[in-house]
């Protein structure tokens, strides 16, 4: 975002505007071209997209980040980020030599910290948000944390499904955007198993503060989710976030 001097946002319409959003807003023109600044600065932020797709997932320092609790950490069956890229089929699968990693039991919740399109992502914001929401569901059999590498949302219902647990969240790096490298979507799915469709899910989108949703408030709406998913036995389109007018994620309880 580009900084601005006092006298500059007083003489500039759009100053007001553009403190509000991380959008690019009435850039200028130099003749037919955009100005130096906004251009380097576009050139600057699609080179952070195009490395947040490409990043390797540092899935031992996710690990760490969630330490003392044990993970397991999985691979879906892309072989590597090119092909995980030109075949979304293979990331929404398991590697068959992991299979045996994931073991069944009685898990309310199954919590998968997954790359996507953007490990950094998930580096950054995925731990943090996975412990506050663990703290707000006393009593929750929750199984330990996988860590998948080159995975889509999808390889969360073949992971919940192999644990036996009643509900999945993945945790993973959305796609970049020019202004949002490293925003993390948060994907919920009740009775995970494979062919589960994307209606059946519910979303929140780009925890990433300061910028976007912090991890408190995420923490506290995917807990209110989490309590009616369990309750009303479903999720998708037929879950709305009603949680404003419930008094909050403690109403279900």
């Amino acid at each position: 975002m580009t900084v601005q001097s006092p006298s500059e946002r007083s003489t500039d319409p759009l100053a007001r505007l553009r403190a509000l959003t991380e959008a690019r807003v009435g850039l200028g023109r130099a003749g037919a071209a955009l100005p130096t600044a906004p251009m380097l600065a576009f050139q600057r932020d699609h080179a952070l997209a195009r490395d947040a797709v490409h990043a390797p997932f540092d899935a031992a320092g996710v690990a760490a980040a969630l330490s003392p609790r044990t993970t397991v950490a999985v691979r879906s069956q892309a072989r590597d980020r090119a092909e995980y890229l030109r075949r979304p089929d293979l990331g929404r699968r398991l590697d068959p030599g992991d299979v045996a990693r994931l073991t069944g039991g009685d898990w309310d919740l199954a919590i998968v910290l997954a790359d996507g399109l953007s490990a950094p992502a998930v580096h950054a914001h995925a731990a943090p948000t996975a412990l506050a929401l663990i703290a707000r569901l006393p009593g929750w059999r929750i199984a330990p944390p996988v860590l998948a590498t080159l995975a889509r949302v999808a390889l969360g219902d073949e992971i919940g499904a192999r644990l036996g647990a009643r509900l999945v969240l993945v945790l993973i790096g959305e796609r970049p955007g020019l202004s949002a490298p490293d925003s993390l979507g948060a994907y919920l799915t009740w009775s995970p198993r494979i062919g589960r469709l994307d209606s059946e899910r519910n979303c929140v989108s780009n925890i990433r503060p300061p910028h976007g949703l912090g991890y408190e408030a995420a923490a506290d709406t995917l807990a209110w989710l989490l309590r009616a998913a369990r309750g009303r036995r479903l999720t998708g389109v037929s879950l709305k976030d009603d949680s404003d007018s419930h008094g909050g994620s403690a109403a279900l309880d």
